[in-house]
């Protein structure tokens, strides 16, 4: 059976070629896609004529993503969404509130296979990349789902930091930019978005040729090799001083500063000592520290060490004068974390079997 076109994936001149080549209008392109772009379906597409939506619907999907659950904090209105992909995968993704806006976390893959030891979402592999349009497909559907529920209201921000690894799956998180930042699309400024890596150098330097100006954030977690290698295997082939150089070349093509991610753990890297050698690493480079309290992982004995040790790891990279700030802890009720609700879900199909 022949594969269905995804036309949610496409820019708005590879539709008009596809509905020229389909023997259709110009115009009916434009209308198409509008109506892909608040996250519609074939059937919905009310100034298309009913013959044209049943053509499309035979041969194309609108949209390749549904939201299979959304819980909402009672703490602080942050939103949580499992989405199912059309191949019965399951993803998740995060809406945070914040007095600027609201910011959509994320989904790259599938799972993610780099094996960062306090994080969820690589817990049971990796199972697929994402394709651009069911990356932008997370974005769609939960506009749609915040104009049904508001009556108005899209999001602005996003950041790559939900399951899976964006350098791990360069191609199609580029051509996902693309679509985003697509003047005939949602025209987002790429200033808004935020990519994680858990530092594949090679992704680093593709990245800083590509003109896009992306805020590159770091999952580093460590001031030295020795204890990020303990947390992440992908220390193994990219040392920090080469990590840290990719990232200083990366400031120097950009113009736009790094964000290094540093979650805090419990007798591994929360000491002044690690200040200080943190300090010593990032002195004379435009960047920022970003410290998270660490979302337990039961799975791997690896637990916060409290506000005191935070607060006081903080005030030590203060005086070393070093940009940093604490993480708002977000969705705390809702098994906000990377992961976290996936997992749950498939436990729970897993002990139903």
């Amino acid at each position: 059976m022949e594969e269905k076109i995804r036309l949610s994936g496409m820019f708005l001149n590879e539709i008009e070629d596809f509905m020229k080549n389909a023997g259709e209008g110009k115009f009916r392109a434009k209308q198409v896609h509008e109506w892909l772009l608040r996250g519609r379906d074939f059937s919905e597409m009310s100034n298309l004529s009913k013959v044209l939506r049943e053509k499309l619907s035979q041969s194309c999907i609108a949209q390749s993503i549904r939201i299979l659950e959304s819980i909402e904090s009672q703490i602080d209105g942050t939103e949580k969404y499992l989405y199912e992909l059309l191949d019965g995968n399951i993803i998740e993704g995060v809406r945070m509130r914040y007095h600027h806006g609201d910011t959509l976390c994320v989904s790259t893959q599938v799972g993610c296979k780099m094996g960062c030891a306090f994080c969820a979402s690589t817990l049971d592999g990796c199972v697929r990349n994402l394709t651009a349009d069911e990356m932008l497909g997370q974005i769609l559907i939960v506009n749609r789902h915040i104009q049904d529920k508001f009556g108005e209201g899209r999001i602005h921000n996003f950041v790559l930091m939900g399951s899976g690894e964006p350098m791990d799956n360069y191609d199609e998180v580029i051509r996902f930019l693309k679509l985003l930042n697509d003047p005939n699309g949602l025209n987002i400024s790429l200033r808004n978005v935020s990519l994680s890596t858990c530092g594949l150098v090679p992704g680093i330097r593709k990245l800083s040729e590509e003109g896009m100006p992306v805020t590159l954030s770091i999952s580093l977690h460590a001031p030295n090799d020795e204890i990020r290698k303990r947390l992440m295997p992908v220390a193994n082939a990219y040392g920090m001083g080469e990590l840290l150089k990719a990232c200083r070349e990366y400031i120097e093509k950009t113009g736009r500063r790094v964000i290094f991610e540093y979650a805090m753990v419990k007798d591994v890297n929360c000491s002044l000592e690690n200040a200080d050698e943190l300090a010593m690493r990032l002195r004379g480079m435009q960047c920022h520290v970003n410290l998270i309290p660490l979302n337990d992982v039961k799975e791997r004995n690896l637990f916060s060490p409290g506000e005191k040790a935070i607060h006081a790891f903080m005030k030590r990279l203060e005086d070393k004068h070093i940009s940093v700030t604490r993480r708002r802890e977000m969705g705390d009720d809702i098994q906000g974390a990377c992961g976290q609700l996936r997992r749950s879900r498939l436990t729970d199909q897993q002990e139903t079997v």
